[in-house]
């Protein structure tokens, strides 16, 4: 394992503990949004504005889905389970940030292949509405 694979690993394990001890309380929700918001503040731009926007266009797409982290990473699930999340770029050191989708998404396809992640550079209004149809049918 490389040492950022380390490290996401290390950073999801602490999230795991996080979660045991903050158990099914109430607060719980408000305390993973805080983190995923923390977590997207630390980000450097242009990264920090692409995981904003996709944190409120996720938010106006739905309410059943809530931030939590994954991997150090900013996510958003249901029942516990992550249906969405997005990588930062320049956090995995690679050239483009990516929007994806876990197995928990209803994305599957007629045809038996579909995408189930898309590189982001910048959030453009066609980018929008496609993640804005994909977020509504991940959860459909």
């Amino acid at each position: 394992m490389s040492a950022a694979e380390r490290a996401a690993v290390k950073n999801r394990a602490a999230e795991l503990r996080a979660e045991a001890r903050r158990g099914k309380s109430a607060g719980k929700a408000a305390a993973d949004a805080a983190d995923v918001l923390a977590k997207i503040a630390e980000m450097a731009q242009p990264d920090r504005a692409v995981a904003e926007r996709l944190h409120a266009l996720v938010a106006e797409t739905t309410t059943e889905l809530t931030p939590k982290l994954w991997y150090g990473q900013p996510a958003w699930a249901r029942d516990g389970k992550v249906v969405c999340f997005f990588r930062s770029g320049q956090g995995d050191k690679e050239r483009y940030s990516t929007f994806g989708f876990s197995t928990a998404a209803n994305l599957d396809e007629e045809n038996g292949m579909w995408a189930t992640s898309f590189a982001i550079t910048e959030l453009t209004e066609q980018a929008e509405t496609l993640i804005k149809k994909l977020v509504r049918k991940a959860v459909s």
